[in-house]
């Protein structure tokens, strides 16, 4: 019998592997452009946003774990989806538009989704909203980042 964190995870793995895969391999346009002084953890942001989205994963498996195939619950899996879907459409979706304010508009809409899931799991697990914690500490400063990337690089805003 197939579990429900199997599928859970599955279908997170698959959404961020198919994210990968929408993502242009040709971001010259992102490597050459100027960043923060302060930016010196840039090459840690993949393994940041690995823990985040497994936190999310793990999040979303307990709020099924306490009330599993009801129509609420579904509704959050949609919600956590929806956020997971938000989040990984950043590279593919800023990339091809070459645009940092629709990068920061997706991490501000990513960071909102995330607070609305947040209040909504509280009420169900403690554990499930401090699990999306990783996710509201670290969104507003990769937004903050690319705000910031848009006014060094106004050609590219």
């Amino acid at each position: 019998m197939i579990k429900s964190w199997m599928v859970i995870g599955c279908v997170s793995f698959i959404i961020a592997v198919l994210g990968n895969l929408i993502t242009p391999s040709q971001n010259h346009w992102f490597k050459r452009l100027k960043r923060p002084q302060w930016l010196f953890f840039e090459a840690a942001i993949p393994l940041i946003w690995t823990i985040i989205i497994i936190c999310g994963t793990w999040s979303a498996y307990i709020i099924w774990t306490h009330n599993p195939n009801t129509n609420s619950t579904w509704l959050m899996m949609g919600l956590y989806l929806l956020l997971e879907i938000f989040t990984l459409a950043y590279s593919p979706v800023m990339f091809r538009s070459r645009s940092l304010i629709v990068g920061t508009m997706l991490g501000g809409t990513g960071l909102l989704l995330c607070i609305l899931i947040m209040l909504a799991v509280l009420s169900v697990s403690v554990h499930a909203g401090l699990l999306l914690l990783p996710y509201l500490l670290w969104s507003p400063i990769g937004t903050y980042t690319t705000w910031e990337m848009s006014r060094l690089n106004p050609q590219d805003a």
